[in-house]
């Protein structure tokens, strides 16, 4: 099993700073190198480059680690391999084409060292490593790379131990609704149900929109490139990495929420709704700024990651017409609010909530009675933003 750390290195000597700049310019020219390599290889109709011959044409070209380079092709590599799976179903998928001029440093586990606390990340024969004092003493770490988010972040993957899947007596089975406004509604075929809010992170892009608008307003009035100009441009990126270090926190204590309610109703089968349709939808301007910033996607990696992490079974599929449909008598109405008020049989229940039981049967093929007990929860206070002059 692997998880990811996420360090920021905020005090990074000049020297480690100045290695690491050289070092994502040259792996840049890597990848640019491969890009090239492979789309001469396409117009001549010769056959694609395969991962040791790539290897064997970027052998000593380039300035860092003779892993890192082995890394950066086979990333590449996979990256080609990805383009054709999409290719199939959507014909405007391009191969890689386009120049970098900064990519990551990468590392695979073996050519990192430990030294008294400090890791030591090579940059090849006769050049000087990048040193950083992190604390991963007791961690199984595998993989490193360094890239660049407002700032160079160190990404370490730490390997543990596999959770092994206890032994089912009794299955239970559990599904979730994503949405916005709610980021989970889960239910288990138990009766019990869990309602996690989404407002927090819903409230953090809202007043990041907000921010940046008022920048954005500020910028025209000014010469680009100007001294001003470029002030406001770095308040501008300050909000955008605030607000997506505080979203990214929320959202892992949500999904961590529910996976905790579900190891404590003994769930072993999980089904996620994936809501793509309904993000296509044409709903007018504010919303679909809305819709098009509801990064659905990661809740549902993050739940599948933490449920594989617990030994429970994860599955994720359409949720089409969920929440439409009364659970009950089956009676098909337009929603309005928060609350399901059937006209037919009068019940009235979580809007959220009936979606995840009408997910059973697109799940696991079976209808449930409607849950008795439903909890709320919230992933966590948001303490005040600081507001950037």
């Amino acid at each position: 099993m692997q998880t990811v750390r996420i360090f920021h290195l905020k005090n990074l000597s000049k020297t480690a700073c100045k290695l690491t700049y050289e070092g994502q310019k040259e792996s840049a020219r890597l990848w640019n190198f491969c890009c090239e390599t492979h789309r001469v290889s396409r117009e001549s109709k010769e056959k694609w480059p395969s991962r040791d011959s790539l290897q064997q044409l970027t052998k000593g070209k380039f300035a860092i680690h003779s892993q890192s380079v082995q890394m950066v092709c086979h990333a590449f590599l996979a990256n080609i391999d990805t383009a054709m799976q999409l290719k199939k179903t959507n014909k405007r998928i391009r191969l890689p084409y386009k120049t970098k001029n900064f990519y990551p440093l990468l590392w695979p586990k073996q050519a990192i060292k430990r030294e008294k606390g400090i890791l030591v990340l090579p940059m090849g024969r006769g050049r000087k490593p990048i040193c950083l004092k992190v604390d991963l003493e007791e961690e199984n770490i595998g993989a490193c790379k360094i890239i660049w988010d407002d700032g160079y972040q160190l990404h370490v993957v730490i390997e543990s131990a596999e959770v092994a899947t206890p032994k089912i007596v009794i299955p239970v089975r559990a599904a979730i609704d994503l949405g916005q406004i709610h980021l989970a509604a889960v239910t288990t075929d138990t009766g019990k149900s869990l309602v996690v809010s989404g407002r927090g992170i819903r409230t953090l892009k809202q007043q990041r929109n907000k921010t940046a608008g008022q920048i954005a307003k500020k910028q025209i009035r000014c010469e680009k490139r100007s001294r001003r100009w470029k002030q406001l441009q770095k308040a501008k990126r300050k909000i955008y990495s605030r607000a997506k270090r505080r979203i990214r926190d929320q959202r892992h204590k949500a999904t961590s929420q529910v996976i905790d309610f579900c190891k404590q109703q003994k769930v072993t089968n999980l089904y996620v709704g994936n809501p793509e349709g309904v993000q296509r939808k044409n709903s007018g301007r504010h919303q679909n700024q809305r819709m098009s910033q509801w990064e659905f996607g990661k809740d549902i990696s993050y739940l599948e990651h933490k449920s594989k992490k617990m030994g429970i079974v994860c599955s994720n599929g359409s949720e089409r017409g969920t929440s439409s449909h009364c659970p009950q008598c089956d009676h098909k109405q337009k929603v309005k609010g928060r609350l399901w008020r059937c006209r037919r049989c009068n019940l009235i229940l979580h809007r959220d909530v009936v979606g995840s039981v009408n997910m059973f049967p697109l799940g696991f093929g079976i209808k449930i009675p409607i849950p008795d007990h439903i909890t709320y929860l919230l992933p966590g206070e948001l303490r005040s933003c600081l507001e950037i002059k």
